[in-house]
């Protein structure tokens, strides 16, 4: 993939380590020899220079914006998911995302179940109270070693949180819609299964992480049953998209005792609005669309980005 400008507007009102910034500008000018680098911080600058850029890097693009880009080779955007892409990919027009947010989830979805694991809280409370309650956190401690642990979408990302609980003695289950690959890393006792097996699977899970995609094929896959299957003991990590499920069914499994607690970083709707009872569980961990943000952020995507157009990768 040959090119020699890049039109960059990526800005985020609330997230410092999302706006693009000129350490960023030089970093890409030097990964990619040649390449000049553009950066706007606003829609309408953005608009002017697009007849003649050659690429582009934005968290959204609309459809409408083609006709102003004539010479458009590129859209690049950190995004793992094309929730924000209104154009798809041609024989001219590469689209590009992000695939390096594995690593970053990774941290988040262990320090997570560490948090669950460890009894945190109750250390945290009882610090509080200035009390040594080693008889009362004792009894909650859990240990990752021999956990069984499931990933339902055992894409990119499923597979880097996985191999990063694989040195922790954990047994993981990817569901993914194909058998195979086979990861490299995985043991005898790893397996990959389709969702068709999720009552055999769910039975014997005491760590459900969700990394689905958003979208009609995604859209409520996790029903009431699905909950109820789970060991009681269970906790869900949800770090894909807040579609999965209907809060209210949730809701219900983590009051009525039906699985132990979850980590939600994800929501159907955004900002979680604070009528919603999650907020009120003393077994809910919420954190609002993080779970991927790092300083380092656009750093690990400069770099990938800088690969692929290197190498010319679609």
């Amino acid at each position: 993939m040959s090119i020699k400008n890049i039109l960059v507007y990526l800005t985020h009102p609330h997230v410092e380590a999302w706006n693009f910034r000129p350490e960023h500008k030089a970093l890409l000018e030097d990964q990619v020899p040649g390449l000049k680098v553009e950066i706007c911080l606003n829609s309408k600058d953005f608009k002017d220079h697009l007849p003649q850029t050659e690429a582009v890097i934005v968290w959204y693009f609309k459809e409408k914006w083609l006709d102003s880009a004539p010479r458009l080779k590129l859209i690049a955007t950190p995004a793992a998911g094309n929730d924000w892409i209104e154009v798809g990919a041609t024989d001219k027009l590469n689209i590009s995302f992000g695939g390096f947010h594995g690593s970053l989830i990774a941290e988040s979805v262990i320090g997570a179940m560490l948090y669950f694991l460890k009894a945190f809280p109750l250390s945290a409370k009882m610090q509080k109270q200035k009390k040594w309650a080693r008889v009362k956190v004792s009894e909650k401690l859990r240990s990752f070693y021999k956990g069984r642990v499931t990933i339902l979408g055992f894409g990119k990302i499923g597979n880097v949180i996985a191999e990063r609980l694989k040195p922790f003695g954990c047994t993981i289950t990817g569901i993914k819609r194909n058998l195979f690959p086979v990861p490299r890393y995985f043991s005898m006792a790893d397996r990959i299964r389709t969702f068709e097996n999720w009552q055999e699977v769910f039975a014997k899970t005491d760590h459900l992480i969700c990394t689905l995609p958003g979208g009609e094929e995604t859209d409520r896959i996790l029903q009431p049953e699905h909950f109820k299957a789970l060991p009681k003991s269970c906790y869900l990590y949800n770090v894909g998209r807040g579609n999965i499920y209907q809060e209210s069914d949730l809701v219900t499994a983590l009051q009525t005792g039906e699985i132990a607690g979850a980590y939600l970083d994800v929501f159907d709707k955004e900002p979680l609005p604070e009528s919603s009872k999650l907020w009120e569980l003393e077994n809910v961990f919420i954190q609002p669309h993080l779970s991927a943000a790092s300083p380092q952020y656009l750093e690990l995507f400069i770099e990938e980005l800088a690969a692929r157009i290197n190498t010319g990768e679609r």
